[in-house]
């Protein structure tokens, strides 16, 4: 440090303007076409075409270059691992979206052959999540619920549900939000709009998250208390839920809460012995198989179903459905549930293949992962697959026991299709309790969210603000109109922020050509005669006006008011001067003096107001707007700098701009604020360059009013 402050360095040059800065390097101003941009566009040539298939499928540029001895193992005991964790995950996540469980088997097959295929991260783990599938169970049970499929029992004089056919139109119904949420993923990848997750601040999602945990929570105690709740839609579902599950919390299944209670309690001390052990095995036990696999064996051989009416998972047929398209008459009552679907799966997915792409050093194209999940979902919908995004759980898993590349991905889906076609059959006993007892104890990271609420409020008060709206309007308004309302949230604390920026007055650092706020810094000095401006945000129609205030209270200049003293003091002398003028005429007339003989005179009474020589020494001479922070102007802006330049000359001040940006410069280009006597020797690149123009002018401006006299002001 002590090294660096004794470098100095000088720079010799002329004050230059932006005018001048353009000539000197030289500025292109010129444009192509826009048919000669198209052209360009769509010109093909061999590596054109080599890296637009190469980017387009990635598979083909890094798979032949795959190094088998390096990453082949890694990669195998990965992809059984996550296979392993598919399985129960799977099944269990399908009864979130209100499917028969053989379904999210499907879910966690055909999507990830395919993103193995067009996907550019090598680590994130595709396949069914909680919060998609919370949201698919709100799309089917709202389309198809258990109330039009009410049957009459003459037998037992009861009205029965007819589950099959509820469970067929359900799986119809995700099918179609999937392929729709799907298509939208690919068209908003093929025109570029990857930067979308860019308004999915980690805030909005963290909170999103932590509430759709709380969703699922609800959605599952169903299963775990062995109930039958109403299925209620819209906003403040959720409050009427839990309502509605207080309620018939005495018709409580015993045996299904024991089995609840003693899988939540195994699944957590298996988990807590998973992480004492994590450094000293190289892959972590399979928990959530070993509870399914005795929760079966358990279940089939003390008839759980037959002996306590606790509800198992049923017929689980073995084999693979063959694609069917989804039914066309469902894509307009699940357009929005498939639009929110898509920006929650991508955003997810690309927040975490960011993480590991920069641990690990390597580029995740934002653009692509959309091509590829929503290839992922649309194909998936036709093989009636729901929709899809990563899993934080199962890709820490997949890159610590070993996994490099998507070559893992594509092994767990290998593993998952030898359970479909063979083994699936065998968990038939499995109670729908235990599925439930997983999703408790998996959302319990989610959980843990919570805890940000006390690190965002040391760090950011608007940022916590965000998480914490996020959370009650996706508690309260249901995972898809929570999402929209959340960003829209969060776009206004973007627009507020605009509208209540920091404003400053800049000094400058003594010797040096640095400049900062006069009330941060107490070494930096106020220049005389000269005032800085500085705005922390950008100039547009929302604070243009606060802009103007702002310059005006800080410079202690009341604009208004002394132009309009000004006006009134004109309007006085012309005043003045005609009714002397008047009176001139008509004593002349009386005296019958020709008034030809005095047209040279200037009458004795007339009083003459003169222009003080020493300007108001209250005033500065000069203002320079810092216009380093603005990255754009519209039109009130420009007009904004337009009268302020105005205004304050007509009372003497000279206004100039410094650090403009270059679209900044466009901007005034194309509002019309240059003309024959605005040019751009008004602009200058840096605040040094302004401060030095306006210290020149003022001596220049010395040096000729001290060679005039001038009387003082008087009447």
């Amino acid at each position: 440090m002590e090294d660096r402050r004794r470098m100095d360095y000088r720079v010799q040059r002329q004050i230059l303007d932006e005018g001048e800065v353009d000539e000197l390097a030289h500025k292109d101003n010129s444009h192509s076409p826009f048919s000669e941009r198209v052209k360009k566009s769509v010109r093909c040539s061999g590596p054109r075409l080599k890296k637009a298939l190469f980017s387009t499928v990635p598979i083909l540029s890094w798979l032949p270059r795959y190094p088998f001895k390096e990453y082949a193992v890694g990669d195998l005991i990965s992809g059984i691992s996550v296979g392993i964790m598919q399985l129960p995950q799977g099944m269990a996540y399908a009864l979130l979206a209100s499917v028969p469980p053989i379904f999210g088997l499907y879910s966690s097959f055909y999507p990830v052959l395919i993103y193995f295929i067009f996907g550019t991260s090598k680590h994130i783990s595709l396949g069914t999540y909680a919060v998609m599938s919370v949201m698919i169970g709100g799309v089917t049970e709202r389309l198809a619920p258990d109330s039009d499929f009410m049957t009459w029992d003459n037998v037992t004089n009861a009205t029965l549900i007819d589950t099959v056919a509820r469970d067929a139109e359900r799986v119809r119904v995700a099918a179609a939000v999937t392929f729709m949420s799907g298509i939208f993923q690919i068209l908003l990848g093929v025109v570029q709009f990857g930067f979308v997750v860019t308004y999915l601040s980690e805030p909005l999602v963290r909170g999103y998250t932590t509430a759709a945990a709380i969703h699922v929570i609800v959605s599952q105690l169903k299963y775990s208390f062995g109930i039958s709740p109403d299925r209620y839609s819209g906003p403040l579902s959720l409050i009427y839920t839990v309502i509605e599950i207080c309620y018939l919390l005495p018709k409580t299944n015993i045996g299904t809460l024991v089995v609840t209670l003693v899988a939540i309690l195994g699944l957590f001390l298996a988990k807590e012995l998973n992480a004492y052990l994590s450094k000293k095995i190289p892959v972590p036990i399979p928990t959530e198989l070993i509870a399914i696999i005795i929760a079966t064996i358990v279940s089939w051989q003390v008839d759980l179903s037959g002996k306590y009416g606790i509800d198992v998972v049923g017929e689980i047929p073995s084999g693979l459905q063959p694609p069917v398209f989804p039914d066309v008459k469902l894509f307009a009552p699940v357009i929005g549930d498939a639009f929110a679907l898509s920006v929650v799966g991508y955003g997810i997915a690309i927040s975490l293949g960011r993480i590991f792409a920069l641990k690990y050093g390597y580029k995740v194209d934002s653009n692509q992962e959309l091509v590829a999940l929503g290839l992922s979902n649309s194909i998936g919908g036709i093989f009636q697959c729901f929709a899809i995004s990563c899993s934080m759980s199962r890709s820490l898993v997949q890159e610590s026991s070993g996994g490099k590349t998507q070559v893992a991905g594509a092994l767990s889906a290998v593993v998952i299709l030898f359970i479909t076609l063979w083994i699936g059959t065998l968990f038939e006993d499995l109670p729908k309790a235990v599925l439930a007892a997983i999703i408790h104890v998996n959302l319990q990271g989610m959980l843990k969210q919570f805890m940000d609420i006390f690190s965002l409020w040391k760090s950011s008060k608007i940022d916590m603000m965000i998480w914490i709206a996020t959370f009650i309007l996706t508690l309260l308004l249901n995972p898809d109109l929570g999402l929209a309302a959340s960003i829209a949230f969060s776009m206004l604390t973007v627009i507020f922020r605009t509208q209540l920026p920091k404003y400053s007055i800049l000094g400058r650092l003594e010797d040096t050509d640095i400049y900062k706020p006069l009330d941060g810094y107490s070494k930096v000095m106020e220049l005389p005669g000269i005032l800085i401006f500085r705005s922390s945000a950008t100039l547009y129609f929302a604070n243009a006006e606060m802009y103007q205030e702002a310059l005006g209270k800080k410079s202690g200049i009341d604009i208004t008011k002394i132009l309009s003293a000004k006006k009134k003091l004109e309007a006085k002398r012309i005043r003045h001067e005609k009714k002397v003028a008047k009176k001139a005429k008509k004593e002349q007339k009386i005296n019958g003096v020709n008034m030809e003989q005095h047209d040279n005179e200037e009458p004795e009474d007339i009083a003459v107001i003169h222009v003080d020589p020493e300007p108001n020494p209250s005033l500065p001479q000069a203002i320079i707007l810092d216009l380093s922070p603005v990255n754009f102007l519209d039109t009130v802006g420009v007009k904004t700098i337009r009268n302020i330049r105005r205004d304050y000359g007509e009372i003497g001040i000279e206004v100039v701009l410094a650090a403009c940006q270059p679209g900044v410069v466009d901007n005034l280009e194309a509002g019309g604020f240059f003309n024959e006597k605005v040019t751009k020797s008004c602009l200058f690149s840096t605040i040094h360059d302004a401060v030095l123009y306006c210290k020149s002018a003022r001596s220049r401006n010395q040096r000729e009013d001290d060679k005039e006299e001038l009387p003082a002001t008087h009447f």
